[in-house]
């Protein structure tokens, strides 16, 4: 496993990381023992870096995820979760709220300390909000010791330097993006030179587009136009025609990029995992 340094926030974190969203059935019905043990082989291979949000089937992940880490040495991983979303359509960025959110995470996890606190999908939220009150109620709990580092995640790109531009150096830390760097759509890679000026460290996730580039099929709730589904099916049936993997295609493309510090990959099977890394 390769590691880099995540930004600023002095984390070394695998340039594979381990996205929990499977953990709660957001691709398909789990087995439980088999994400815990997916989680287990993920550690044993090298990847350092856990992300996962109360919002993941309503709090499932967070509950596996907890299991999983259970009787695991706390230095052996770097644990991120969210605040702010908590089901379809449910948000709540209020500073009371946040607050509570991580006491309610920690207690599923089963830890006293976050590594890494983000805003989860903040274009849903109302940026002045996010910018007067729900920064800087994270970052009262990063002076209280109770996380590490503080961080945003969104879909647009749009949003990052819209927060960035309006806060103090420093008291963000990180952006996650998804489907925004990967085989189908390199974007993100024109907000980057924004990002190392500013010493802001870039989690890219979905390196195949929430299963766009994957032989299943797209769960209904996929935000992708019919034409890019169509498009992307017949790059899946060309690479299975000519003998070549497109997962593996799609990680190692995300892997490759020195800006990027880590690319999150979800999976609740073992063999999976193992295979990406």
């Amino acid at each position: 496993m390769q590691y880099r340094q995540l930004g600023r926030t002095g984390l070394n974190v695998s340039v594979l990381s381990f996205g929990a969203s499977s953990l709660g059935d957001a691709f398909r019905v789990t087995n439980d023992q088999d994400a815990i043990r997916t989680v287990h082989v993920a550690l044993d291979l090298g990847i350092n870096f856990i992300d996962v949000s109360p919002y993941y089937g309503n709090t499932k992940a967070e509950s596996v995820l907890g299991r999983a880490l259970k009787d695991v040495a706390r230095n052996r991983y770097l644990l991120t979760t969210k605040v702010g979303q908590y089901g379809d359509a449910h948000f709540d960025f209020s500073a009371a709220r946040v607050t509570k959110s991580l006491d309610e995470s920690c207690a599923r996890l089963g830890v006293d300390y976050i590594d890494l606190l983000q805003c989860h999908d903040i274009e849903f939220a109302d940026l002045n909000q996010i910018v007067e009150e729900t920064l800087p109620a994270l970052a009262r709990l990063r002076d209280a010791g109770r996380i590490g580092h503080i961080g945003i995640t969104g879909l647009p790109l749009k949003i990052f330097p819209a927060v960035l531009d309006r806060t103090a150096p420093s008291l963000v830390e990180t952006i996650l993006s998804f489907c925004r760097y990967e085989l189908n759509d390199t974007s993100l890679s024109s907000l980057i030179p924004y990002c190392q000026k500013k010493g802001v460290g870039i989690i890219n996730a979905a390196p195949t587009g929430m299963g766009l580039l994957t032989e299943r099929s797209v769960p209904l709730w996929h935000p992708a136009p019919k034409l890019l589904i169509e498009t992307s099916r017949k790059a899946v049936d060309y690479c299975k025609s000519v003998g070549a993997d497109i997962v593996k295609l799609a990680v190692q493309f995300c892997v490759a990029h020195p800006g990027i510090s880590t690319t999150l990959v979800s999976s609740a099977n073992p063999s999976n995992i193992r295979k990406n890394v």
